[in-house]
C-alpha cells in the first residue's frame, strides 16, 4: 500500500501518537482508516461494514483514555479493524485471518491492546464489569469500557451483566454502538446537545447537589428522582438502563468526532456506572456497504476496481459451485414446510448465515428470529413443541455450546421434538477457533433421546434433515460450512433407515470408520492403501452391527471425524467394541486436544493430519505396526496397538 496515500496513518504506530493531534488531523484520519480498512478488506477478505461504523468511535475512545492500562472491551469482535490498525498491527493487516497471521476477532495473546478475547455476542459487559471490580478493590483507577453493538444486546448475558453491574460499586462505562436506529441532521444535533449537556460538570454537579439539599427535605428527594426520570424519559430512550443502575447519556451520533469526543471526556471523568448510546451507521464511508450492509458484514477479496458496479454481493463467484450446505438446508426448510404446516423454523438472529432467507419471505408467520439468544431460541422451540408443533432450529455449532443446558434439560430430559439443523461444524478457516464447531459430537453424544447425524455429502445431509424431522423426538444434523464435493441433490424427502452405515469402498486389512464430510478425503487414501472404507452417517445411534462386523473381518479399525477426539465418534466405536467384547486395535483420527488457529479449512486439516495425505500416511504407519507385530494366527495384544 501506498505511503504517501496516508500520511497521517503511517505516523500512527500506537494510541499514544494520537493525543497531540487536532481535532481537523483526527478528522483527516478518520477518513485515512476508512479508505486504508476497505483497501485492506479487499486483499483480504474480512468483516468490513461494522468496522467501517466505527471508525470515529474507536479513534475517540483511544485518544480520551489511556490503553492498555485502562480496559476496552469489545463485543463480538468483528467491529474491531480500526482498533487493530491503531494499536501498532496496521502493517500486519495483509495478513488478517491468513495462516500465522492477524485474527479476524480479538485475541490477548495478540496484543496488550486487546483486553479481552472476543467472538461470541453479548460478553462485553459481564468481562468489562470483572475487569472494573478489580479495579474497585485494587484502588487504581484504572477505567473499563464495554463496547457493545446493539444487535449483542439482545443476549440475555448482556441483560443480565448490567442487572449485576447496577448494584455493583465501580467504574463501569457501557457504550452501546446502535447501528440501525436512523438519524435526522436536526435531531442528531439536539441529541448531540443534550449527551454533551448531562455529561458535563454542570449539569452532574447541579444534580449531585440538588439531590445532596432535597435530601434533608421530606419526600423531596424521591420527587427530584421522578422529575429527573420523567425529563430524561421525554427525550430519549434511557429509562430502563437508569433503572438498571446506570446514568444514561445520549444517543450521540457516533460520526461526528468533536460531538463525540467532547461527551467521552466528559464521561471519561464521571464516575460510577454509566452508559453511552452511540448511533453509528454500518458501512460508513464506502457506498455500497452503506446500501447493503448485511452482504458486506463479511466478504471475500473483491475488485475494488469494479466496485461498486459488479460487487453487489461480494462472495458471488463467477462460475457455478457446488450448492452448500447452508443452501441444502435452505431448500429443504421450505420444500418440508410445503407438505408440513407444523414446521416453524427458529434461528438466534443468523438467517443468511444459516440459509433461511428464502424461508422468511415464503414462510413470514412461520420465521422467528429470536436475536442473538441462543438458550431462549432453544427452549423456545421446546415450548413449540409441547403443543404440537415441528420446530426448526438452525444454529451454528459453536453457538449451540451456549445453549446446552436447555438443549439436555428443557429438550432432551422432555423427548421433545425439536429438530437442530446445525451449520459451521467442524473446522471453519479463517474465521478461527472462536466459531470452530469442533466440539459438538463430543457434548452431544452423551445425551439420551437424541439421534446425531453427520453427512458425508449434501444429499446425505438433506436425506438427515428429513429424518431428523420426521424422527418423533429429538434430532440432529451437523453439517460444514460451505460446500463439498459436487453432489447430486435428490429433491425428494425420503429418510434414511434409522442407525445404519453403508460401505463406499471394500478393501482389506483396515477399515476406515468415517464420520461427516471427511468421507471424500477418506476416499481418497483408501485407494491409495486399499482399505475399506465405511460411511457411518450415524453418531447416535451407532450401527454397531457394522462396527462389530468390521472389526472381525479387518486387522485393525480407524475412525475418521472433524471433530476433538476426546469424546468424540471414535470414542463411541471403541465404547461400542468394549461393550461386545470385542478385541481389535482401533486409531482415531481426528482434531488434537488443543484450539486449531485460522487459517484456510485445508491447512487446518493438513495440520491435523486429516486430509487425503495426513490419512493415507498415517494408514501407512498403522499398517507398518500391524505387519512388524502381528503373526498370523498369534492374538493380537490391544494395548501396544491402541492410539489417541
Amino acid at each position: 500500500m501506498s505511503v504517501s496515500a496516508y500520511p497521517l496513518l503511517n505516523r500512527i504506530d500506537s494510541p499514544s501518537d494520537l493525543k497531540g493531534l487536532s481535532s481537523i488531523e483526527l478528522g483527516r484520519l478518520a477518513d485515512e482508516i476508512r479508505s486504508f480498512l476497505i483497501e485492506s478488506v479487499s486483499r483480504t477478505g474480512g468483516h468490513l461494514s461494522s468496522s467501517l461504523g466505527v471508525v470515529e468511535l474507536t479513534l475517540a475512545l483511544h485518544t480520551v483514555f489511556d490503553t492498555p492500562r485502562d480496559r476496552i472491551v469489545w463485543d463480538v469482535g468483528h467491529q474491531t479493524y480500526p482498533h487493530k490498525i491503531l494499536t501498532g498491527r496496521r502493517d500486519a493487516m495483509d495478513s488478517l485471518r491468513q495462516r500465522g497471521g492477524l485474527s479476524g476477532f480479538l485475541h490477548r495473546h495478540e496484543s496488550d491492546y486487546d483486553a479481552f478475547g472476543a467472538g461470541h455476542a453479548s460478553t462485553s459487559i459481564s468481562a468489562a464489569l470483572g475487569m472494573a471490580v478489580a479495579a474497585a478493590r485494587e484502588g487504581t483507577g484504572r477505567k473499563s469500557v464495554a463496547v457493545i453493538g446493539d444487535g449483542a444486546m439482545t443476549g440475555g448475558m448482556a441483560f443480565e451483566a448490567l442487572n449485576n453491574g447496577g448494584t455493583e460499586d465501580c467504574d463501569l462505562l457501557v457504550i452501546l454502538n446502535d447501528n440501525e436506529m436512523s438519524i435526522s441532521p436536526s435531531l442528531g444535533a439536539l441529541r448531540n446537545y443534550l449527551a454533551r449537556l448531562m455529561s458535563g460538570r454542570v449539569y452532574t454537579g447541579m444534580r449531585d447537589t440538588s439531590k445532596h439539599v432535597l435530601e434533608l427535605l421530606p419526600g423531596a428527594s424521591e420527587f427530584a428522582r421522578r422529575w429527573e426520570e420523567h425529563m430524561k424519559g421525554m427525550v430519549m430512550p434511557g429509562t430502563l438502563f437508569e433503572e438498571l443502575g446506570f446514568n444514561y447519556i445520549g444517543p450521540v451520533d457516533g460520526h461526528d468526532l468533536p460531538a463525540l469526543m467532547a461527551t467521552l471526556r466528559n464521561m471519561h471523568d464521571l464516575q460510577g456506572r454509566r452508559l453511552l448510546h452511540v448511533i453509528t451507521q454500518k458501512g460508513r464511508g464506502y457506498s455500497p456497504a452503506e446500501r447493503d450492509p448485511c452482504n458486506y458484514h463479511g466478504v471475500k477479496p473483491f475488485d475494488l476496481d469494479s466496485a461498486p458496479a459488479t460487487v453487489a454481493s461480494p462472495t458471488a463467484t463467477t462460475s457455478p459451485a457446488p450448492q452448500s450446505y447452508s443452501d441444502v438446508f435452505g431448500d429443504w426448510v421450505c420444500d418440508m414446510a410445503n407438505i408440513d404446516e407444523r414446521l416453524l423454523a427458529i434461528t438466534p438472529a443468523m438467517c443468511e448465515g444459516s440459509g433461511l432467507t428464502r424461508f422468511r419471505d415464503e414462510f413470514p408467520d412461520r420465521y422467528f428470529d429470536v436475536g442473538i439468544a441462543e438458550q431462549h431460541a432453544v427452549t423456545f422451540a421446546a415450548g413449540l413443541a409441547c403443543e404440537n408443533y415441528k420446530p426448526v432450529v438452525a444454529i451454528y455449532s459453536t453457538f449451540l455450546q451456549r445453549a446446552y443446558d436447555q438443549l439436555v434439560h428443557d429438550v432432551a430430559l422432555q423427548n421433545l421434538d425439536v429438530t437442530f439443523a446445525i451449520d459451521r461444524a467442524g473446522l471453519v478457516g479463517a474465521d478461527g477457533a472462536t466459531h470452530a464447531g469442533t466440539l459438538d459430537i463430543s457434548f452431544m453424544r452423551c445425551i439420551p433421546n437424541l439421534i446425531l447425524m453427520a453427512p458425508s455429502d449434501q444429499n446425505e445431509c438433506r436425506r438427515m434433515l428429513a429424518t431428523a424431522y420426521l424422527h418423533q423426538g429429538p434430532a440432529a444434523v451437523r453439517y460444514p460450512r460451505g460446500a463439498g464435493p459436487v453432489a447430486e441433490v435428490d429433491e425428494g424427502l425420503t429418510p434414511l433407515p434409522l442407525g445404519r452405515a453403508r460401505v463406499r469402498r471394500r478393501g482389506t486389512k483396515a477399515a476406515l470408520l468415517v464420520f461427516g464430510t471427511l468421507l471424500d478425503e477418506a476416499l481418497q487414501a483408501a485407494e491409495v492403501m486399499d482399505v475399506t472404507v465405511v460411511d457411518m452417517r450415524f453418531i447416535k445411534p451407532l450401527d454397531k452391527d457394522c462396527i462389530v462386523g468390521m472389526a472381525e473381518s479387518h486387522e485393525v479399525l480407524v475412525t475418521v471425524e472433524d471433530n476433538v477426539i476426546a469424546g468424540g465418534a471414535g470414542a463411541a466405536v471403541s465404547e461400542c467394541l468394549s461393550d461386545r467384547q470385542v478385541v481389535c486395535p482401533v486409531f482415531h483420527l481426528g482434531l488434537p486436544d488443543r484450539f486449531i488457529a485460522h487459517a484456510t479449512r485445508e491447512q487446518q486439516l493438513r495440520e491435523c493430519g486429516i486430509d487425503a495425505g495426513g490419512i493415507e500416511a498415517r494408514l501407512r504407519d498403522i499398517l507398518g505396526r500391524v505387519t512388524n507385530h502381528v503373526i498370523a494366527g498369534d492374538v493380537m495384544d490391544p494395548d501396544r496397538f491402541w492410539s489417541s
